[in-house]
Parts: structure tokens; sequence; C-alpha cells
């Protein structure tokens, strides 16, 4: 059996470009005792992708000829483990590449019932639909009628956080590029307003449209849009950190907010979080996403690639805004 998988060429100092990136086939051996063979059929595209290919940083880094780190899903084709037949579906640390062999104590058995299993990429995965739960309820807690901003709120992360904030009762603001997607966070997932950073000026749209200020704001951006709802900010809001994808391509040099100081001026706080730091709220997150899922009262688009060899492409698309919801690459 071949496999095809995708290498770090050479390290990128600021934009991943596909010359970054090698393709390469290779031939497969015999599994190894207590492993699981994988055929992925989807990997998911996260901007944490781009923080891995530099040289240090927050994840773990990939060195110069390794496959490049993804999370995916798939279907076991060959098992030395009798808990994983031949069949079932499974997800995992696959990286980029077509076939996997992993031992069994490094997969996750999947539930296929709830719909396609690129589901547990998206609204059913810790990146994605956990990450904005637990940002939600645990850390940005929005009231009844707050006023929330989600920024990069027609992204994977950002699409569902907004979802749950509507639910939560909060009247939701989606910050997101381009006049399509700013009609698919109301026309579709059901916001209450949007602003298209890249036609309008964010700072004088948010006056506008919160004449009282921002009392939750759930950042996926940072750099000059998180200034901008920075100096928005009502009496005693909360800022919640949960990427910065403006500032991945260059680390070194991260741009921090100089706006900083309405935090203080308006008796407001700021924090971040990662969802592997609430472990213990992941099942709950699982329970009620799942729920929401089969009801259908949360939904994710997905943007998807064909072809493995699409990968270093898909992360391009990731850092110029060209998907709307989940980014993913099938195999």
């Amino acid at each position: 059996m071949r496999n095809t998988r995708v290498v770090l060429l050479r390290r990128p100092t600021d934009r991943a470009t596909p010359d970054h990136f090698s393709v390469e086939t290779e031939e497969l051996g015999a599994l190894e005792e207590g492993d699981v063979r994988v055929a992925v059929e989807y990997i998911s595209i996260d901007a944490a992708a781009r923080t891995m290919l530099r040289g240090e940083g927050f994840h773990r880094q990939t060195g110069i000829g390794e496959t490049i780190p993804s999370h995916g899903v798939g279907r076991v084709i060959e098992s030395n483990d009798e808990a994983l037949p031949v069949g079932q579906a499974v997800r995992g640390r696959f990286g980029s590449q077509s076939v996997a062999d992993l031992p069994a104590s490094k997969l996750e058995a999947l539930d296929d019932s709830l719909g396609p299993i690129s589901l547990h990429l998206g609204v059913l995965s810790g990146s994605t639909g956990v990450t904005a739960w637990i940002g939600l309820r645990e850390v940005a807690k929005p009231q009844h009628g707050d006023v929330f901003v989600v920024s990069a709120a027609a992204g994977a992360v950002g699409s569902v956080a907004g979802q749950i904030a509507k639910k939560d009762g909060a009247r939701v603001i989606g910050i997101a590029g381009g006049p399509d997607k700013v009609a698919h966070l109301v026309d579709v997932l059901g916001f209450d307003d949007a602003i298209d950073y890249k036609n309008s000026d964010v700072a004088e749209r948010l006056r506008e449209l919160a004449p009282d200020g921002v009392n939750g704001f759930f950042d996926n951006v940072g750099g000059p849009i998180l200034d901008a709802v920075l100096d928005n900010l009502a009496m005693h809001a909360r800022v919640t950190i949960c990427g910065a994808i403006s500032q991945y391509d260059d680390m070194d040099n991260v741009t921090g907010p100089s706006m900083y100081l309405r935090l203080a001026e308006r008796q407001s706080r700021m924090e971040g979080f990662a969802y592997f730091h609430f472990a213990d709220r992941i099942p709950a997150a699982m329970e009620e996403l799942a729920g929401w899922v089969a009801d259908g009262s949360i939904t994710l688009p997905e943007t998807v690639l064909d072809g493995i060899e699409r990968f270093p492409e898909a992360l391009e698309v990731m850092f110029t805004g060209g998907n709307l919801g989940k980014l993913l690459v099938k195999i």
C-alpha cells in the first residue's frame, strides 16, 4: 500500500506558500503489533498549523522533512486491535497524509450516526465546536441582552461561538470579510448584525450598531480589529481571546493592542483560554453540541478542497480568509 503525505520542505519566515512544502509518496510496510491502519478521509485545516511551522512557539513544532501535523477522521482498513475493527470510524492526529498507522490507544472511535464523518472535525471537534462552547460557557459567559461581538465570525470557531451567544440571549454582531460572508452571518446563522471589515470602518460601524458599547467580545483575529472593539467597550465588558490569526505569519513581531487602557477605564477584563485547560468540561460540551446538531439548531458550513496535494493551498485559503465555516481537505 502507498501513502501520500505533505512534508515541510523549508521553514517559512512570513507567509507560508506552496513552495515551502513537498508532496511525497511512500510504500507502507507491515502493520506493527497493536497498531491500526486508517484510510484518512478528511483533515482539518486550523490556524494552529501555521504556528507549528515555526522553529519555536506554543505548539509542537514541525521538523524539516516531517509530515505536517493535522487532525483527521477516517476509517480503519487494517487492525491489530480488536477494539477497533475494520470499518470503524476514528479520529486522531493523523498528519497530512492519505494513510496513517497509529497505536490504537491514540485513536478515538466515532459515532457516525449523527451525520457526515466530517462533523467530527467541525462542530463536534475540540479545536472548533468544543473551543467555541468552552470559550462562551466558561470564559465569556454572555448574559441575556448583552451586545456580543465575534471576530472571524464566518470562520469555523466564530460561526459556532456566535450561534451559542444567540442561544444565550445576546445580541450578536459578527465581523467578517466580504459581503457574502456578512450576508451568511445574518441570513443563515441568525446573527443580529454583521460588519464587513474589508469595506467598512469597524470602529465607526460598532459605534453605530452598539451606541452603548460592547459587553462581550470573542476575538479570533487580534491586531486593529481587537483595538477597534476595545475602543468601544461598555463598562464591565468581557473580552475573550481565542486566537489571533492576523499575527501568526510573523510571531516575532506580534502587534499588541494599543487600546488596552480601555480595560482599566471601563472596569473591564480580558482573558485568554485554550479548550484543553478545561478537560473536565469537554464531555458536557460534546453532549450539548451533539444535541444541537441532532435538532438542527446549530449549523456549520464546510469549505472543502479535494486532494491531499492541496493542503498547501488550503493553508493559504485559511490565512487569506477564503473559507466559509470549517476548512477541510478531502483525501
